[in-house]
Formats: C-alpha cells, sequence, structure tokens
C-alpha cells in the first residue's frame, strides 16, 4: 500500500518542525546557565523578569494570526489561488507589522509603568532593549505562517534554530563585552535581552530569503501589484464612478478579510496566553513581596537564585511538550472511528508513564540538587528552595499531556481555563508564602500550581469516561520505583562526592558535575530495572501508544524485557 504523497509531505513536514522546535528551545533553555554565571544572579534574575513579559507581549502583537494565516493559505493552496495566498501574507504581513511596532513603542515608553507594576525599577534598560524585538518578530512569524499554509515547514525550521543561535550569540557576545567593561546589572541584562532583537532580525532575514527564492518560482508579488494598479487606473480612465466602486469593493474586501483573519486569530492568542501565565504570577508578584525584606538590587538576586532550578524543569517539560503533539491526532482519529476503548488505553497509558516520568525526573533532581546547582552555577545558593521547584516537573507534565489528551477530545478551551485557575491559585499562595518564606515560599506555590492543573484536567478526562483511575499505578507501584531512584541515585552521588573529598578534589564544580552525573546514571538504572521488575507496562500496552510505541516494544522485545 503506497502512502498518500500529500500525507507524507505533511508527517515529514511535522517531523521537521518538532525536531527544530526541540533543538530552538533546548538552545533557549541551556543559554541560561551561561548567563547566569557570566552575569551573576541579579543579572539572572532581571532576565528572567523581563523576558516573560516579552514573550507575553510578542505573542499579543502576533494577534494569534499565523495558525490563520497557515489556515487561510493552505485552503487557497489547495484551490489553486496563489494569489490569494499572497493576499493573505500582505494583508496580515501588515497586521502583524503594525502591531509589533505600536506595542514595542508602548513598552519602551512604557517601561517606567511597568518596572512599577513588577516593584523594581532595575528591569527599565532590558524592558528598553526588548522592545526592539517587538518590531521584527511578529513579521516573521507571519512569514512562518504562510509557509506553513504550503506544508513546507522547512523555512520555518530553519528560521527557527538561527533565530535562538544569533540571540545566543549577541547575548554572550554583549554579556563579556559589558561584564568586562564593568557594568552594573541592570547595564548587562539589557544586554541579554537584545540579543533577542538580534535573533528574531536573524530570523526575519531568513524568512524573507526563503520567500524571495518562492517568489521566484510563482507569480512575483511586484509585478502582480502593478498589473493591479493598471487595472484600476484602466476602470478609472473608463469611468469615475465604476473606478469608484471597484476601489470601495477593494476595500470591502481587505476588511472582510482582516476581521476573518482576527476572528480566527484572536481566540488562539487568548489560549496562548494562558500557557505562560503561572510564570507572569512570579514576575508580578515575587520580586515586589520580597521588596519588604530585601533592596531592589538583592530582590533581583533572590529571584535569579530562585530561576536558578527552572531551566532543567523546562528541559523536562519541554520533552513532554514536544511528545504531547503525537497524541491529539491519534486520539481524534481512534474518537472519530468510535473506537471508545483504544481511546480510553492511550489515555490510560500516557497519563501512567508521563506522570511516572515527571515523578522520576522530580525525585532525581531533588535529590541531586546540591551538586547539581553547584555544577552549573558555581555554589550552592537556594538548593532547598530548587528541591521543591523540581517537583514542578511532575505537574507539569501531566499537565501538559492531560491538555494534550483533552484537545484530542474535542475539550479545547478546557484547559486554558485550568491554567487561568492555577495562576490564580499561585497567586493566591505567592501572597501567603513568600512573605514568610521568600523563593522557598514561591516554588511550593509553584509546584501546587501545577499539580493543580494538572488534577483538574485528569478529573475532566475521568467524567468524561476515558480514564479510570487506580490507587495502585498512580501511587504505590510509583512510590516503590521511586524510593529506589532516589536512593540510588543518593548512595553514588554522595559516595562519589567521599572519593572526590578523599582525593582532595571535593567542593568543586567538577567534583560536583561528576557527582551528578553518577547520580544521574545510577537513578535511570534503577529506573528502567525496576519499570521492568514491577512490570509498569506490558508489550500490548506499550504497543497502543501512538507514534513510538510499536517501535519501542520491538526494541524492548529484542533486549528480552518482555517475555
Amino acid at each position: 500500500m503506497k502512502l498518500n504523497p500529500q500525507g507524507s509531505k505533511l508527517l515529514q513536514g511535522a517531523f521537521i518542525l518538532s525536531a527544530a522546535a526541540i533543538v530552538s528551545k533546548l538552545i533557549g533553555t541551556l543559554q541560561k546557565i551561561p548567563l547566569q554565571n557570566l552575569g551573576g544572579d541579579a543579572v539572572f534574575g532581571i532576565y528572567n523578569t523581563v523576558y516573560p513579559l516579552y514573550t507575553m507581549l510578542v505573542t499579543v502583537a502576533m494577534l494569534g494570526l499565523p495558525p490563520a494565516i497557515s489556515k487561510f493559505v493552505a485552503e487557497a493552496s489547495a484551490g489553486g489561488d496563489e494569489a490569494e495566498g499572497r493576499r493573505v501574507l500582505r494583508l496580515s504581513a501588515i497586521l502583524t507589522a503594525i502591531s509589533g511596532l505600536v506595542i514595542g513603542v508602548l513598552t519602551y515608553a512604557g517601561a517606567p509603568v511597568i518596572a512599577r507594576w513588577v516593584g523594581n525599577s532595575h528591569i527599565i534598560p532590558a524592558l528598553h532593549t526588548s522592545a526592539w524585538g517587538l518590531a521584527v518578530v511578529p513579521l516573521m512569524a507571519a512569514l512562518r505562517g504562510y509557509f506553513q499554509g504550503l506544508h513546507n515547514m522547512v523555512p520555518t525550521a530553519v528560521s527557527q534554530v538561527v533565530e535562538q543561535s544569533v540571540r545566543v550569540i549577541v547575548m554572550i557576545a554583549l554579556l563579556l563585552y559589558l561584564t568586562r567593561n564593568g557594568a552594573d546589572a541592570a547595564t548587562i541584562a539589557a544586554g541579554a535581552l537584545l540579543g533577542s532583537a538580534g535573533g528574531g532580525a536573524a530570523g526575519l532575514l531568513i524568512m524573507l530569503l526563503f520567500w524571495r527564492r518562492h517568489r521566484h518560482k510563482v507569480s512575483a508579488l511586484l509585478p502582480e501589484a502593478a498589473s493591479e494598479f493598471s487595472a484600476a487606473a484602466a476602470e478609472t480612465a473608463a469611468g469615475r464612478q465604476s473606478g469608484f466602486s471597484a476601489a470601495a469593493g477593494g476595500r470591502r474586501h481587505k476588511g472582510t478579510q482582516a476581521r476573518q483573519l482576527l476572528t480566527y486569530g484572536l481566540p488562539v492568542m487568548l489560549g496562548a496566553l494562558a500557557v505562560p501565565l503561572v510564570g507572569l504570577v512570579d514576575v508580578f508578584t515575587v520580586p515586589r513581596l520580597l521588596s519588604s525584606s530585601y533592596s531592589e538590587a538583592a530582590s533581583m538576586a533572590q529571584f535569579g537564585i530562585y530561576n536558578r532550578g527552572l531551566p532543567l524543569v523546562q528541559i523536562v517539560t519541554m520533552l513532554a511538550t514536544s511528545l504531547s503533539v503525537v497524541f491529539i491526532p491519534a486520539l481524534a482519529e481512534a474518537k472519530y472511528r468510535g473506537d471508545e476503548a483504544l481511546v480510553r488505553t492511550r489515555c490510560s497509558l500516557s497519563l501512567r508513564w508521563f506522570w511516572l516520568l515527571g515523578l522520576a525526573a522530580s525525585v532525581g533532581l531533588a535529590v541531586l540538587a546540591e551538586p547539581i546547582n553547584t555544577a552549573l552555577y558555581g555554589d550552592a545558593a537556594g538548593s532547598g528552595t530548587m528541591i521543591w521547584l523540581a517537583f514542578t516537573a511532575a505537574g507539569g507534565t501531566v499537565s501538559i499531556i492531560s491538555a494534550a489528551l483533552l484537545q484530542g477530545l474535542g475539550a479545547v478551551r478546557a484547559p486554558a481555563l485550568h491554567l487561568l485557575a492555577a495562576a490564580v491559585l499561585k497567586a493566591a499562595l505567592n501572597l501567603l508564602l513568600v512573605p514568610q518564606q521568600g523563593i522557598t515560599g514561591a516554588a511550593i506555590a509553584s509546584v501546587a500550581a501545577h499539580l493543580f492543573a494538572a488534577a483538574l484536567n485528569v478529573l475532566l478526562l475521568h467524567r468524561q469516561g476515558y480514564l479510570r483511575l487506580r490507587f495502585a499505578d498512580a501511587l504505590v507501584k510509583p512510590a516503590l520505583l521511586l524510593a529506589g531512584l532516589g536512593l540510588a541515585a543518593a548512595a553514588v552521588s554522595n559516595g562519589a562526592g567521599f572519593a572526590a573529598a578523599a582525593a582532595g578534589l571535593g567542593g568543586g564544580r567538577t567534583a560536583s558535575l561528576a557527582q551528578s552525573l553518577l547520580g544521574v546514571l545510577a537513578g535511570c538504572a534503577v529506573f528502567a530495572a525496576g519499570a521492568v521488575a514491577l512490570r509498569l507496562l506490558s508489550e500490548s500496552e506499550l504497543r497502543q501508544l501512538p507514534g513510538f510505541g510499536p517501535k519501542l516494544a520491538d526494541k524492548l522485545k529484542k533486549l528480552r524485557l518482555f517475555p
């Protein structure tokens, strides 16, 4: 049986886009480590205050149009109307460019006001430099949406990787330059945020180069515009009234098209804003709440220490996000066929295993928090906070996967509403805990918020009949497995620490790195062995997981891990 060429192209494009997203997100996550190493905790705190604001403003400036552009261009392409697709792009480019410029100017001019909302004036220079990225990133996103509508994912993939790479290169170059010249923390952080504009400009340049190549293969944009102008002039020469009617009709068409784009895009934008809500709560509450006990500079340093554990947690949740896209079409297909048993099986298995993987990552990071902290950041400051923050990986992973399952089953709004409820809980707990416990209180609030969002999603799946909750599968067996994982990781890590100290190498970053790596390897080995011994997943169950399940089952069977 031969594959549909169009379907094959879509699958290939989805793989390219997913791979590029993983690479770009990994670059974006890991760049925070040299940022803290070069700039220090105060710079790290300012950056982690402003960057979530910047990403929120970029999301607003894009108006949710990239998915809308992709949809309408795909429809025009399917109908063979290439010119209509270009008209959609031109209109969308104008809308996103204007939106980005307006929000960029407002951000630059309103930086002192935003700083008062956050409760720290040290972020003003970083807000000024981040505003430059708003002028280019929305337009780049519009071009990405156009090519995705043509099922060509290569331009988006290349521009994503180039954007992140250039952003990190510019950031590190400016960090080195500014720190060597003795700049203060606010100025250094502003230089780091300028990397977003540099990366955005590089990504836009890549997209324009792809557009130029694409334009040579189809009707050129400028000649078409010239012919349209000539036709309008001819109509005007033939009769002023008819020319006026044609122009009015064109304006009505553009107005209708703009309304269609915004009607589709704005709900997408609002949904996208729900995802970073929990992080934004920290931005607007933690620095202000810390200011009662610390100076503005010290508050930013504390907020930087608080954020040390986030890159590691984000790697885990990034993996969950990347894999979650597999479940949406798989569940939608099973539901469409009316195969309720397959839907229930896939929901139960995916949640059980991502819950287990999230817990394993949480326990491993918590047990190894001190050596990991020292290895990555040079000292053990905030290790207690990192232990708490580690457990956001468990709730965050289940929240992401359960949201994907709900979306695949048609419940699109529920996950966003659940995230909104979690953000409200996070804000309330921050107000209660941060004044008493500082950044550790904020970490405890984060754990509670992510678990709350996950619980709401899981309970909705249970109420809809797609999930059976079993105490043994959810808590008893995982507890035995995780206890073994934690003990093994701690024993090997501490043993490596004692050996390093005996050799006169204890306390340094190299010894801490060795402790961390050996502890991770020991934990992974015990996790794999324990999962097989406890029969947490059978071969038949694994084969029912979409995408990677059958291949993984074949490999494990070759290793004789299944009877």
